[in-house]
């Protein structure tokens, strides 16, 4: 684990709005991925900044246990022109605890590490979290993905 400060930077994507209770979250956003990934998307977001999938979680109601939004799409260079039925988000500059989920990304490694983050006494800002999907996530049966929480 360490802590790092990310510049502003912006995101266009899908968007739903879920919770963690009553398992929600693992039902909403694995419907939110076959949408990503049965779209074009890389055709879609023209202003990439790389083909690196990010996956943002913001607008907490309060903490990990209330509702909040998650976002999948790319990062891009501005939010001028944000296609339609998508959202652009301006993830703000901040301070970052990272992880890194290791193992089958198509099974548990995700939420298994986000678990662990749960349980773990960081000083959240619930301003937004995000996820990176690069290079290391291509082989999605042993992949790698660095997770970002924002921390005072």
């Amino acid at each position: 684990m360490e802590v790092v400060q990310k510049n502003e930077f912006y995101v266009i994507g899908i968007s739903v709005r879920t919770t963690n209770e009553n398992q929600e979250a693992k039902e909403d956003i694995g419907k939110l991925w076959e949408q990503f990934m049965n779209k074009d998307m890389f055709g879609i977001i023209h202003n990439r900044m790389s083909d690196a999938i990010c996956a943002v979680y913001t607008n907490y109601e309060s903490d990990h246990t209330k509702p909040y939004d998650t976002i999948l799409g790319f990062q891009v260079t501005d939010l001028k022109s944000i296609p339609e039925g998508m959202v652009g988000v301006t993830i703000l500059k901040s301070n970052y605890q990272r992880f890194v989920a290791k193992g089958d990304l198509t099974k548990n490694a995700v939420i298994d590490k986000w678990m662990d983050i749960w349980k773990m006494d960081l000083n959240r800002t619930y301003t937004a979290d995000f996820e990176l999907y690069g290079k290391k996530a291509e082989d999605p049966t042993n992949g790698e993905v660095d997770i970002y929480i924002a921390v005072k």
